[in-house]
């Protein structure tokens, strides 16, 4: 019997482990090894790992797991989870079960960016979705936001944080309404409605973005608004409250102040639950559900109130 299974192996799903690991806890750290963030060439924002890619952060995370003998990483999937007297079971992609105390959901989610030719080799580097993981990188040159109508504008005025010259592109639907083209205007970013085609390129380097028309404007890097989806399969088998919301991602799993989702039992910690898509975040969720699970099995290991 495991006290806690952690699904993923991400930020918020290593952190957890290595709380729970330290406190002596038997943890079974599941990792799939598809990190959302993998294809980034490095890892922004994270304070005292700048340059460090996203790779090598986790492989040294499975080595300092590797330090506490009550924790087990097991690369692999979780396909199937269920409710079992006053724990759980959880199975495996290999189809071997394993029984738990407390499971958190830490799987992390999908990112699907538009369907662009020539978009694909550049994604994580010159195009992206997250200006507070890669705007350093690009800052000072020439930008542009492609998103629908009611969230290109903040997108666009958001990325005037690190260049003066930013397009706001409609791809052809919907662009932003009356009063968000007067604060673009005003913020200096121009607006081009023309269908988008594809992403012209020189190796890793963005170099254009072209249009139905046969036009193509010159631009070094790409926000795109991205399809994000929580990877939920434990989540759904158990039954736990999710909610969408605004921009975030479909299926954001809901917790409270502790990491705890609606499920007793169950925590959930990182992109699962719709927080700010960084590692920095994740780290600390993770390291908030790690302890809140010491805290579950303590209270009913010793009578306290949950």
């Amino acid at each position: 019997m495991w006290d806690c299974i952690v699904v993923g192996g991400g930020a918020a799903g290593q952190s957890a482990a290595l709380v729970l690991g330290r406190a002596r806890r038997r943890v079974l750290l599941v990792d799939a090894g598809r990190q959302s963030n993998l294809a980034a060439g490095v890892v922004g924002g994270l304070l005292w790992q700048e340059e460090v890619a996203p790779a090598d952060l986790y492989a040294a995370g499975h080595r300092q797991l590797g330090h506490f003998p009550t924790v087990e990483v097991h690369a692999g999937e979780v396909v199937d989870a269920r409710a079992e007297g006053t724990g759980f079971v959880v199975t495996l992609g290999d189809g071997t079960t394993a029984p738990a105390r407390r499971v958190l959901l830490a799987a992390g989610m999908d990112y699907t960016p538009p369907d662009l030719p020539g978009l694909e080799p550049l994604w994580g580097g010159a195009v992206f979705h997250c200006p507070f993981c890669h705007g350093w990188e690009v800052r000072e040159r020439a930008l542009a936001a492609l998103g629908p109508g009611p969230r290109l504008a903040h997108m666009a005025l958001l990325l005037t944080m690190w260049s003066d010259d930013v397009v706001a592109l409609t791809g052809g639907g919907a662009g932003p309404g009356p009063e968000d083209l007067e604060r673009l205007e005003a913020a200096g970013v121009r607006v081009d409605q023309r269908p988008v085609v594809g992403l012209e390129a020189e190796g890793e380097r963005l170099t254009g973005v072209v249009f139905a028309d046969g036009g193509a404007l010159a631009r070094d890097a790409l926000m795109a608004a991205t399809d994000m989806r929580v990877r939920s399969v434990p989540a759904e088998r158990l039954g736990v409250a999710t909610a969408d919301s605004g921009y975030g991602p479909t299926g954001a799993i809901t917790v409270d102040e502790r990491q705890r989702t609606s499920v007793p039992g169950v925590f959930a910690a990182g992109d699962v639950t719709g927080a700010l898509q960084q590692v920095s975040v994740a780290v600390a969720a993770g390291s908030t559900a790690g302890a809140m699970v010491v805290q579950s099995l303590l209270a009913e290991d010793h009578g306290l109130p949950g």
